[in-house]
């Protein structure tokens, strides 16, 4: 075996030339592993033993993709285009072993091998589009000529990880190897090839899979039309398509051209860098300053939830997706029986879209039972209270499960706003108590908000971080503070929203400059969806609110087919006059005088004090870091992530700008409008709020 550079090794086995790639932890396509790819198949091909070459990497994967740390600073070692050339114009067949993954550049290496071997477990994608990007080493071009312009419109716009037996079915994978054996398996394909005189298939001359897209149009206009909804706001599955579309339609070295043009245009623009700092910034969520990585952890193998509705249930099935079995209790057996049949109507929905099979349904439904009784939490290793958001109701909880759970299990809650620290001191151990915020629909939504009480212990919040990534959520621990991050954030949107339309916006045009912005619906649409009479109640509805009002007309919101919108048949949303007439009148009887108020204003005044809380909240120390934030509002809340999450977007839009207009405001206006400390220091210091 010959070293070739640090993590580069060669070695002559029988008459295959073996390019072993060592670079932990992924193997990503770092300066190192360029130069160790070029420098092992110059060797290889300058050895006259070698009559093939396989390229294979130690540790858990394949490589993995580019080296994120090289974007946007100085270009260091071989470049990855001229080494995959080399490969593709190697005069003996390159062969790619696959396991792990082969995801972004590691696949496009890939591709411009001749012939790839994987194990069955392996999978292969090109994820940059999540990253604001598009693959910029050929894989747009060779991706089409190998697997069909369809497949690979899906590939490049979902970034999705395709399992190897999907990879060999659609050709990207040539054979299969047995599992733990991929070196074998390489050797021997790698032998069989050059014995049968095959040739040294370059994807790049491949056509006959993209003949059936030459000549229609119409195939990338229906992709566009099928996915605009999803795609909406977003340059890089456009710009995907594009690439896509070249390599139909030009010569592979014109396509090429295309695709570094396009790869520029989203590397150096605003939208990418917003995408990459969201990829850094969820991964830095995990670090907990105080709680060494370290710590101990319990050991959760059950679950209790409390409340069988529509977030105890959702609650319920993130444990039971991934193998923890789960107690569910109700006060009444009426209830429980609804919500565990809504649990099985949920799975069996996805089962019927083949999100799972029906088998699946049968092992998860298998492990969520139902109890109408407390004392069935004796055993379990945490409870979570999804409860009504009352205090009096979550203490008698908690004070309950005090006597009831064993020594060590955590107790948590899934409120939305109240005090944990009040919740904890139903209980003689505080520090098991801890608030576990999931959103709605808990069994979709990415987001946990972590909530920290004073005298939570480590080891409890080490837990809940680790068991939030087990059951496949994004999670922020933040502290204890009236609707923590995400909802004390809101609210000053929900205020601005409100005051808006009283002083003379009206609430589509609230919520068409929000949906603009990015947003997947305005908080009035919003309203219409959760139902406008939530907490609502018709004994003391006075008339004060507009809420009130169209609550005492019986608009209820989309349930009732009435709210602040009309809504068809299809829940279709409209405009609604008499809303229009309710409001007019609410302005005159409060003796409000009407204004024109431009999208501006609207997007200004909805965003800003947003900001603006968000600075507060890092003052008081609620978040731990500005990207914390941006990690909460983007997985929470539908912030459009291609700007980046409220702080980002703040630092981008000026916070000197964001300042001068909450001063100007609180002169107009009051004092819900004062800026935040940090704001006006970080001003005067021309620092940003990400990193300031």
């Amino acid at each position: 075996m010959t070293a070739i550079n640090a993590v580069t090794d060669y070695t002559l086995d029988g008459d295959v030339g073996v390019i072993t790639l060592n670079s932990p932890p992924v193997n990503a396509l770092s300066a190192g592993v360029r130069d160790g790819l070029a420098l092992g198949v110059a060797q290889a091909l300058a050895d006259p033993g070698a009559r093939s070459i396989v390229i294979i990497c130690e540790g858990r994967t394949f490589i993995a993709g580019a080296d994120i740390s090289e974007f946007g600073g100085e270009r260091k070692g071989a470049d990855l285009l001229a080494v995959m050339k080399g490969m593709e114009d190697a005069t003996k067949p390159v062969v790619a072993a696959i396991h792990g993954t082969a995801l972004g550049g590691g696949l496009e290496v890939a591709l411009a091998c001749h012939y790839r071997v994987a194990v069955p477990s392996a999978k292969c994608g090109l994820p940059e589009v999540a990253l604001g990007l598009l693959p910029g080493a050929g894989g747009t071009q060779r991706l089409p000529r190998i697997v069909g312009a369809q497949k690979a419109l899906e590939m490049v716009t979902t970034g999705q990880h395709v399992p190897a037996k999907a990879c060999l079915a659609m050709g990207l994978i040539d054979e299969m190897a047995e599992e733990g054996k991929l070196r074998d398996g390489a050797l021997a394909f790698a032998r069989r090839i050059v014995a049968e005189g095959r040739p040294l298939k370059r994807v790049r001359d491949l056509s006959e899979k993209m003949e059936a897209a030459r000549g229609h149009p119409e195939i990338f206009a229906d992709f566009r039309k099928a996915n605009a909804r999803k795609f909406r706001g977003f340059l890089a599955p456009e710009y995907n398509i594009r690439c896509i579309e070249a390599a139909v339609n030009l010569p592979f070295d014109e396509g090429i051209a295309t695709e570094r043009k396009l790869f520029m245009e989203l590397m150096t623009g605003p939208q990418s860098a917003a995408q990459r700092y969201a990829f850094f910034a969820e991964r830095q969520a995990n670090k907990i300053p105080d709680v060494p990585d370290d710590t101990p952890l319990i050991d959760v193998k059950t679950v209790g939830v409390i409340g069988a509705g529509t977030m105890g249930g959702g609650i319920a099935m993130n444990f039971a997706n991934v193998g923890i079995p789960v107690t569910i209790v109700e006060v009444k057996q009426e209830a429980l029986d609804r919500g565990l049949g809504v649990i099985r109507k949920n799975y069996e929905r996805t089962a019927a879209r083949g999100g799972i099979t029906t088998a699946d349904v049968e092992t998860r439904m298998s492990l969520i039972s139902g109890s109408l009784d407390m004392d069935s939490f004796a055993g379990v290793d945490m409870v979570i209270e999804a409860v009504f958001e009352r205090m009096d109701v979550k203490k008698d909880i908690f004070g309950k499960l005090d006597s009831i759970c064993k020594p060590g299990a955590i107790l948590a809650s899934n409120t939305s706003y109240l005090n944990v620290d009040e919740i904890a001191s139903a209980t003689q151990r505080p520090e098991a108590v801890i608030g576990t915020h999931f959103f709605s629909p808990a069994n979709v939504m990415k987001l946990l908000e972590i909530v920290r009480g004073a005298k939570t212990s480590k080891s409890v919040i080490a837990t809940c971080m680790k068991l939030a990534k087990k059951i496949n959520k994004v999670a922020a621990l933040v502290g204890v503070c009236h609707g923590f991050v995400g909802n004390r954030m809101l609210s000053q949107r929900q205020r601005e929203a409100n005051a808006l339309v009283l002083e003379g916006a009206m609430p589509w045009d609230v919520d068409r400059v929000l949906y603009d912005f990015g947003f997947p619906m305005g908080p009035f649409a919003m309203s219409d969806l959760a139902g406008l009479d939530i907490g609502w109640v018709k004994e003391e509805s006075r008339g004060a609110t507009l809420r009130e009002c169209l609550c005492e007309m019986d608009r209820r919101g989309q349930k009732n087919g009435a709210g602040f919108y009309d809504y068809d048949d299809n829940r279709v949303s409209s405009p609604s006059p008499v809303v229009k007439k309710v409001i007019e009148d609410f302005r005159a009887k409060s003796g409000i005088a009407s204004r024109v108020i431009s999208d501006d204003e609207i997007r200004e005044r909805c965003l800003y004090p947003m900001v603006n809380e968000g600075a507060k909240i890092l003052d008081e120390g609620m978040a731990i870091r500005a990207s914390d934030i941006d990690v909460i509002w983007e997985n929470g809340y539908g912030w459009p992530v291609y700007t980046g999450g409220p702080m980002f977007w703040g630092d981008q839009v000026g916070l000197a700008k964001i300042l001068a207009k909450m001063k100007a405001w609180q002169a107009a206006m009051g004092e819900v409008y004062k800026p935040a400390a940090r704001l006006e220091r970080l001003v005067a210091e021309g620092k940003p709020l990400v990193g300031g």
